[in-house]
């Protein structure tokens, strides 16, 4: 919420500096977000005096004219304002000075040949208001050479407050002013409510129907108002608010909400038919707001009818036939309590935010309605006249006050501060609170967020200062520190670290993702009815969508090589799944004298990619087993699964399927792989040390085995066969060849495989050899090989 300094100094009688007021909103509670001076955006900017206007000379629509800027130095400047004239005191920005309305820095420049020397300007390249017809005009008598922000007064700061969704009470600058007076920055001056009794009957039947959506429905009659622009002060404080100065009845009701958190609307008389009622809307009633948009409302949304339909959405936003416009001469005033809950769920329901949804939601003061009402009335009449009618008053206002029982002893425990009791009581009255002598508190009909005694201590604690709260170090254990991380975050952090350091960038995405490119990965199970925006739509279902975008997006900004990784968990109907994803796409290494072009990822980099990782999370991954159907978004001849047994799959790696890539308009080959962190089993128990690594005593040994098998038999089935079959000697086997072509059958291809044997207490001899061996040939038929002669 933005207001100005002078604003909120019309509410507390105070000296405090914009620094010290910042600072005090800040101790209790309230965060300032940003301070701006609109003087700042001036700088550079003076009042000046056109002294001659001469056509251009090769131009019809431009003058050139000489300003007097009041340093002794006329300057030549080039305009094309229409109202550019001899003798016009107007705004000069000088060589140097930005425009504040599209950061332009002004030099002196030729325009069609004649020379240039900053500008003359208008209303809205300055930044205070929408008229660009022309240059600004002064009047005559104005100061020449006089900074433009002195003369315009402009120099009155805007504070951003972030105000949380718990304080209503501050949705309004007075509610702010009470909380600073409270913190003893000056003295409250709550607003002074008029007295206006009407003159005639309210010739308007105003009544609610749905007292659960709307308990009390209040309203008046100004007849004979003239419409037009609001009072200077009233626009510069709605400017500062962030609010666009639009009409005086508009901006009287806009001024209201802000000043006093008490949102209301004006109805255009002559376009009402009939009484006005806040009642349940009717299915498929349909209603245009203000913002230009059509909404199709449901029967668990209040709004604001006559005989002719609906004119508003009740504590939202006002029709669009029915506002106040130039013409406008009677209007109809409203101000009502709405129940919080149902302007929530109809906001939700409809996408639609505004300044009154945002009160309402948290709930209004139940009890300033009557105030509300007569304020309105007095700003409304003092500045565009008019007759105001008696009040009528539907429904029954919800004014049932809490009551809680308080101790001041609980604030030291709680708070962890030590105010003594009568400061306590002072700090809650300057509140608003009424504490009786036995310590009962009453609370204040605006504060709809104190429900119990910690909620007090809160107020106390908040206004004494937070920052008065001492740091108090927790207790510690003797000792050496035990790990607080669980097996999974260490889990986590291990792929993560190895993942960094074999050259993958992490990336973080979204939970969220569109339809289509859940669609892609077989869709996802959980959608959120009202999402954010529609690209956040559906729960993802993998993490690869959200790495493919990113991949995506740095090939479209001229990235040769992308590799991206990610861990998080992806939601499937009966759960939620920790999940790591790698994406390679693009070059794997440059060209290269050696090779004279890029080489490409392939599916064996990511499994490489996979096992390594396995490996860091505690696998051993000698004893995987390799699989297919790793999923319709895989190539189905380019891809597999790693399985530690048949049913558990810890990992999936290969080339995309190209229907996948085109769906995130990918070209040529990705490459990717999803590790189910979750399915890792858990380590068993084990001591705190591992054991003393021992090296073997005597020198390892190698044989060398070609077998002929079926060429559809993968090596990783022989490979892993044949480590089985001799425990006790046999280390480590691998693949170091694999041969089709001259010389082998058929249907068959030949795989070399270097088996590693350690001998324990003693050299092998050779009969010691020969068995081994005929264990690894017989281990070998199994699968259907046979040694190669």
């Amino acid at each position: 919420m933005k207001f100005s300094l002078s604003w909120l100094k019309y509410y507390l009688e105070t000296d405090a500096t914009i620094e010290q007021v910042a600072d005090c909103l800040n101790r209790i509670g309230l965060e300032v977000e940003g301070i701006e001076n609109p003087a700042d955006k001036l700088v550079g900017f003076r009042v000046a005096r056109v002294l001659t206007a001469a056509p251009h000379p090769q131009a019809d629509k431009l003058q050139v004219l000489t300003v007097d800027s009041g340093d002794g130095n006329p300057l030549q400047v080039v305009c094309g304002a229409p109202n550019a004239r001899a003798g016009l005191v107007g705004v000069f920005g000088v060589e140097g000075a930005t425009v504040p309305a599209n950061g332009m820095v002004l030099k002196k420049t030729a325009i069609r040949g004649v020379e240039s020397n900053g500008m003359m300007c208008s209303v809205a390249e300055l930044e205070l208001g929408d008229d660009h017809d022309g240059i600004i005009e002064l009047p005559a008598d104005a100061p020449v050479g006089m900074a433009f922000a002195e003369y315009a007064d402009a120099s009155d700061p805007v504070i951003d407050v972030a105000i949380t969704p718990n304080r209503q009470d501050c949705m309004g600058v007075m509610g702010i002013a009470r909380d600073l007076a409270a913190a003893s920055l000056g003295t409250f001056k709550p607003v002074e409510v008029p007295t206006i009794e009407g003159s005639y009957s309210c010739p308007t039947e105003i009544r609610t129907d749905d007292p659960e959506g709307c308990p009390a429905f209040y309203g008046r009659v100004i007849r004979g108002v003239k419409n037009g622009p609001s009072p200077d002060w009233m626009q510069a404080r709605l400017k500062a608010a962030g609010q666009r100065p639009i009409s005086a009845l508009v901006d009287c009701t806009n001024y209201l909400m802000l000043a006093c958190g008490r949102p209301a609307h004006a109805y255009d008389l002559a376009k009402l038919n009939g009484a006005v009622v806040a009642r349940r809307a009717k299915d498929g009633e349909t209603v245009t707001a203000l913002n230009g948009k059509d909404y199709i409302l449901t029967s668990e949304m209040t709004v604001i009818a006559d005989d002719s339909g609906v004119h508003d959405i009740a504590g939202i936003m006002g029709g669009e036939h029915s506002g106040c416009s130039d013409d406008t001469s009677d209007v109809l005033l409203e101000i009502a309590y709405f129940t919080p809950e149902r302007i929530a769920r109809t906001g939700q329901a409809l996408a639609l935010t505004s300044d009154a949804r945002s009160r309402f939601e948290r709930g209004v003061d139940p009890a300033f309605i009557d105030d509300g009402l007569a304020l309105l009335t007095d700003l409304i009449v003092q500045t565009c006249g008019g007759e105001p009618s008696d009040v009528i008053r539907a429904g029954q206002l919800p004014l049932d006050r809490k009551t809680v029982a308080y101790d001041t002893a609980r604030c030291a425990a709680l708070g962890g501060i030590d105010v003594p009791a009568d400061r306590q009581k002072a700090i809650l009255e300057s509140l608003g609170f009424e504490v009786a002598s036995d310590w009962k508190v009453t609370v204040p009909t605006w504060r709809r967020d104190i429900d119990g005694l910690a909620d007090l201590v809160e107020e106390v604690v908040r206004i004494v200062g937070l920052d008065n709260v001492v740091s108090t170090p927790l207790p510690r254990a003797d000792g050496v520190a035990k790990p607080t991380a669980t097996p999974k975050q260490s889990l986590e952090r291990k792929v993560r670290r190895a993942a960094a350091a074999r050259g993958l960038n992490e990336a973080i995405n979204w939970s969220f993702l569109p339809q289509k490119e859940a669609d892609a990965f077989g869709g996802g199970i959980w959608s959120l009815e009202n999402p954010i925006s529609e690209d956040m739509k559906v729960m993802r279902p993998s993490l690869l969508p959200g790495l493919l975008s990113a991949v995506q997006r740095n090939m479209d900004r001229g990235a040769s090589s992308v590799r991206l990784f990610e861990i998080g968990r992806c939601y499937l109907a009966d759960r939620e799944r920790l999940t790591a994803g790698i994406v390679l796409a693009g070059e794997k290494a440059p060209r290269a004298w050696a090779t004279g072009k890029a080489a490409r990822f392939d599916a064996y980099d990511t499994k490489a990619e996979v096992l390594a990782l396995l490996a860091a999370a505690g696998v051993a991954t000698d004893g995987l087993m390799v699989m297919g159907e790793a999923g319709d978004h895989y190539h189905p001849g380019q891809s597999a699964t790693l399985r530690m047994g048949p049913k558990n799959v810890l990992a999936a790696f290969g080339t995309l399927h190209p229907a996948t890539a085109k769906a995130f308009d990918l070209d040529g080959t990705i490459i990717a792989a999803e590790i189910f962190l979750d399915a890792i089993p858990a380590k068993k128990g084990a001591g705190f040390m591992r054991p003393a690594f021992t090296p073997p005593a005597l020198q390892a040994v190698t044989r060398d085995f070609a077998f002929l098998v079926p060429e559809q038999l993968p090596a990783g089935d022989l490979v892993r066969t044949i480590k089985g079959c001799d425990k006790e000697n046999i280390v480590a086997v691998r693949l170091f060849d694999r041969f089709a072509g001259q010389g082998v059958p058929e249907g068959q291809v030949s795989l070399a495989i270097e088996v590693t044997l350690q001998p324990g207490d003693k050299s092998y001899t050779d009969e010691d050899l020969k068995a081994i061996s005929d264990r690894v040939v017989a281990a070998a038929a199994k699968q259907g090989a046979t040694l190669r002669g």
